[in-house]
């Protein structure tokens, strides 16, 4: 268990990634439709109030991304 103040799902597809998160001190329900690049998901993820952890449905589509979230230091 990590000290996120923000949790986010995705839902990846090829061509769009359904995103939400919450905010763990307000409460806040954040949700967006991402285009699905790992620029753009990574961005929104970085601009929630951190830190943030993600997870997602796996599945193929998911792979590269959960990686570029890794190395972008995204747990």
């Amino acid at each position: 268990m990590g000290v996120e103040r923000t949790s986010v799902g995705l839902d990846v597809h090829a061509r769009s990634v359904s995103a939400a998160a919450i905010d763990g001190v307000t409460g806040e329900l954040i949700k967006k439709r991402l285009v699905p690049t790992t620029d753009t998901v990574i961005e929104w993820v970085r601009g929630l109030p951190g830190p943030a952890a993600v997870t997602y449905e796996a599945g193929p589509t998911g792979f590269g991304l959960a990686r570029a979230l890794a190395t972008a230091g995204i747990r």
